[in-house]
């Protein structure tokens, strides 16, 4: 038997529990994640189980691991806890957003964009000093390993 699991305060809206259940472990591996760290974010208010077994096991969706995906791609570029809940819940809004809420929605999005954008150009920069500083230590190295 399942049991759909609501929780107060959380961002998450979604109707009851369909398509195939994981467990965490599945689920973690699926996603690329430790289970502690799903749990982490579970306890962040990032992420619900869609459902818990009888036995009070979590229980994902492919939706889930959808989420769960968001939330691991924002990390590396230092997207705090905080910012991670606002995006999601800008992205779980929009869908059924109405006129009035739309453009807001849509200017948090864009703002999340433009910020993703600049880290990953930073991240790109920093990858591009740590290969040419690898690559003095290779000519250091050839050098002194062509003395006698």
């Amino acid at each position: 038997m399942l049991v759909a699991v609501q929780s107060a305060g959380s961002q998450h809206n979604r109707g009851p529990a369909t398509g195939r259940l994981m467990q965490i472990g599945e689920a973690a591996d699926r996603v690329g994640l430790s289970i502690r760290t799903i749990r982490h974010y579970e306890d962040a208010g990032l992420i619900v189980p869609s459902a818990r077994s009888e036995g009070g096991f979590r229980l994902y969706t492919e939706s889930d691991l959808d989420r769960l995906a968001v939330v691991k791609r924002m990390k590396p570029l230092g997207f705090t806890l905080d910012e991670m809940r606002e995006l999601l819940g800008v992205l779980d809004a929009l869908p059924t957003a109405g006129e009035d809420d739309r453009p807001r929605l849509l200017d948090r999005l864009g703002m999340f964009h433009t910020v993703a954008t600049a880290r990953v150009h930073a991240l790109r920069e920093q990858l591009d000093t740590a290969e040419r500083f690898a690559e003095t230590l290779r000519h250091q190295l050839d050098q002194y390993e062509l003395q006698p």
